[in-house]
């Protein structure tokens, strides 16, 4: 029997993410309800601070995706509140949101990730800042928001022509890495324990933002069908991480693996310190595999927080 609390759940906001942020939050909140809680639903307007206040919670889930539930500037709102909360606190939240800032954090201690260069999107009109294949994505958004894959045989042009649809005409900076072919890996990671490797295999295209919250667009195999060693490895590299960036609760760490090349093949690509909780996310998934219902992950979510 749990104990009842006052949880209060922060989703919506305004980031790009908002409408997936909306679907988990809901879901979390269900959940806790079920579960004896008394619940309330904020969806996130500059007001957060007030309802919080006279919320007045023992404990905030923050159901949030993207800036600024994910960047540090909610949690650190929360910190000067006084108020305990789910999932990553400020400093881990704006190293892991920022993908090169991340890599300056983990390579060093051994995690192989893709090299990787800041350029400005200006210049992609003039020249090709690596050889191609090459993939663009923003510096700091989430679920492969603005992520492009430049190929030789695409019709982007030689260099990016201006008009060309893209994330170059969105964000004045990009982050350029070599493109890795091969098999698109997750490993979810629950406190101090690493759930379960899953292949995730689009039915077209790349695992892009439609891919992960689309039904029927991409097919889950969890357990990944990988060699066991492959398997151990991705899940000892995506715990190193959580522990190495100070996340609590509960993070998702998403690969590569270049199925040629064996172990050298493997590329950790990010570290997710506020992965999705909607009937298509990940994390849920791999609880269930290892016996964990959806509300028993809410519940031991809520534990670590308190």
């Amino acid at each position: 029997m749990t104990t009842p609390l006052h949880v209060a759940v922060l989703m919506g906001g305004w980031s790009a993410e908002r409408e997936v942020s909306l679907t988990s939050g809901n879901g979390v909140a269900d959940a806790l309800e079920t579960l004896g809680h008394k619940v309330t639903r904020i969806d996130m307007g500059r007001d957060v601070a007030l309802r919080l206040a006279e919320a007045k919670p023992d404990v905030v889930f923050n159901a949030l995706h993207g800036t600024p539930g994910e960047d540090g500037t909610v949690q650190g709102m929360l910190d000067l509140m006084g108020l305990k909360y789910t999932h990553s606190g400020l400093t881990t939240s704006v190293i892991a949101i920022d993908k090169q800032l991340t890599k300056q954090a983990l390579v060093p201690h051994g995690i192989r990730m893709p090299l990787g260069t800041v350029v400005k999107s200006e210049s992609l009109h003039d020249r090709d800042p690596i050889p191609r294949p090459y993939v663009l994505k923003p510096i700091n958004e989430g679920s492969s928001v603005g992520v492009a894959i430049v190929t030789e045989s695409g019709n982007c042009g030689h260099p990016i022509a201006r008009d060309a649809h893209g994330p170059w005409q969105v964000f004045e900076t990009l982050l350029a890495e070599p493109f890795i072919r091969g098999r698109e890996l997750t490993v979810a990671v629950l406190g101090d324990r690493a759930l379960a490797v899953t292949e995730l295999v689009p039915n077209s295209g790349f695992y892009d933002y439609e891919a992960k919250y689309t039904d029927g667009l991409t097919t889950h195999i969890c357990p990944a069908e990988i060699p066991d060693h492959i398997a151990r490895t991705a899940m000892q590299m995506a715990l190193d991480a959580h522990h190495l960036l100070g996340c609590r609760g509960t993070s998702r760490s998403d690969f590569r693996w270049d199925d040629e090349r064996g172990e050298a093949g493997l590329y950790l690509l990010e570290v997710n310190t506020q992965p999705g909780m909607t009937p298509l996310s990940l994390v849920p998934e791999q609880a269930r595999y290892i016996g964990m219902s959806y509300a028993e992950l809410v519940q031991a979510i809520i534990e670590e927080a308190l």
